[in-house]
């Protein structure tokens, strides 16, 4: 299932052989790069550049696509909470950016970015709009037999592929003061040590390895859902996503993130050409495309929807009751799944096993929030005065992490008992973020809420 926000990558970039054009002779004009101290690991020194370093541009960072406080990812509703000064509108207020750079209306409808994946010699007509991935789960999400798959196409990173070389594609491509994208004039590109930085960063966010399912369910429809999710004969999810994460595994071994094209191009009726905007053909990975494009990790599917490279789903039933539909199953990856099933069919699902299979992806994503939560909690915890600042943007994070347990839930009507108990954590947290003498009581409270939330869930400890 290619989910939104699985970039499961970085901030969004452009083709190898469209960088290597903008930077032909250019590099060795550029003047020398400096990045303001930071803390000395490179962790906290990715973190401090992804957040707050503009590379001499317009004013974006890669946070301005990727918020933390948004699961690395934006929405419509996301955006919708903006000001209008806000570095992602910049092509409404800066001139030189208010054509061929982005599409307002199409960013603020439906989340989506404009891309220029095969060149920037035209930018009129060669662009697609996609949506933005989350970069959650890099380090087990990336990697395939054939190099690093980033971008929703599996190309998205210039040079050799790496998540390195994907930041220095997305400055040439978002972070430019002018649509000429010259370096050391409308932006300066990143060096080697922020880069490192960088990729130090996006690969110490959100899990570290990949679920070993099944996993000890409580809920009658979510282990239902866990069920035909690994049946290879029924659902077919896990041939796909090994473990709801982002590798494939057809009977011969784990091949790692794989390309694969399931008609999600085809769809009729999708938000953004219904809107009437210039919208061309995504033609996904390669130059010119093959129609594919890479596998994203589940676990954090259910509250980082719009779904697919296109935004065309919003909800996480309506994104697994595509693969039940026409434009899958007369898809190349359709047509390949029914060739190998003993009845010749590629997914067919009811209704029930598809809304089935939406609740184990949402348990599953509630379960990785409550981890996330408990983890930023206990750091919260841990600081001292001196630190007070960074305890509460811990304590926020953690606030929002349950925020987003609560909706997971509460949209399908799940675990109400375990939705009670992150509602009081959520309170408690907020509480501790805004308290330095009970702070860590108040924190301590709301950890041990999360867990009694987490044990309405899981058999698990």
């Amino acid at each position: 299932m290619n989910k939104r926000r699985g970039w499961n990558r970085s901030c969004r970039t452009v083709s190898s052989l469209a960088v290597s054009c903008v930077l032909a002779g250019a590099l060795s004009a550029l003047p020398a790069c400096t990045t303001p101290p930071a803390p000395d690991d490179p962790v906290s020194r990715g973190k401090e550049i992804f957040f707050n370093q503009t590379f001499n541009g317009n004013g974006r960072t890669c946070g301005t696509c990727h918020p933390a406080r948004n699961n690395f990812t934006i929405d419509p509703a996301f955006i919708a909470t903006l000001p209008p000064t806000d570095p992602l509108f910049v092509a409404e207020f800066n001139p030189a950016l208010g054509k061929n750079f982005e599409n307002p209306k199409l960013m603020r409808q439906f989340g989506l970015i404009l891309e220029n994946l095969d060149g920037f010699d035209d930018l009129e007509k060669k662009f697609v709009m996609r949506g933005v991935p989350h970069v959650l789960a890099q380090r087990t999400s990336i990697n395939s037999n054939q190099g690093p798959r980033t971008g929703w196409s599996g190309d998205g990173a210039p040079g050799d592929g790496s998540l390195r070389s994907f930041a220095t594609g997305a400055v040439i491509q978002h972070f430019t003061k002018t649509l000429n994208r010259v370096p050391g004039v409308d932006f300066r590109l990143p060096t080697d040590a922020e880069l490192d930085a960088l990729e130090a960063f996006m690969l110490s966010l959100g899990r570290q390895q990949d679920l070993a399912l099944p996993l000890p369910l409580k809920g009658i429809v979510a282990k239902r859902g866990q069920e035909i999710f690994l049946d290879n004969r029924l659902g077919k999810c896990n041939l796909c996503h090994v473990n709801a994460g982002a590798t494939a595994n057809f009977g011969t071994g784990n091949i790692g993130n794989a390309n694969f094209n399931t008609g999600v191009a085809n769809l009729p009726d999708q938000p953004a050409d219904l809107a009437k905007e210039p919208n061309p053909r995504d033609d996904g990975f390669g130059r010119p495309g093959d129609g594919t494009f890479n596998t994203p990790p589940l676990v954090e599917a259910a509250d980082s929807g719009p779904f697919f490279h296109n935004n065309a789903i919003e909800t996480i039933e309506g994104a697994v009751a595509f693969y039940d539909g026409e434009s899958f199953n007369n898809s190349p990856a359709g047509r390949a799944l029914a060739a190998v099933d003993p009845n010749k069919v590629g997914i067919e699902l009811d209704g029930t096993q598809i809304v089935a299979i939406a609740a184990f992806l949402r348990v599953i994503n509630t379960l990785e929030n409550i981890r996330q939560s408990i983890e930023l909690l206990e750091e919260g915890a841990a600081k001292g005065f001196a630190d007070r600042k960074e305890a509460r943007e811990l304590l926020e994070r953690a606030v929002s992490e349950t925020q987003d347990s609560i909706k997971v839930l509460d949209g399908a009507g799940l675990h109400p008992e375990a939705v009670a108990h992150l509602q009081k954590a959520s309170k408690l947290a907020q509480k501790a973020a805004r308290s330095f003498f009970r702070r860590d009581t108040l924190t301590r409270q709301a950890i041990d809420e999360q867990r009694k939330a987490r044990a309405q869930l899981t058999e698990a400890p």
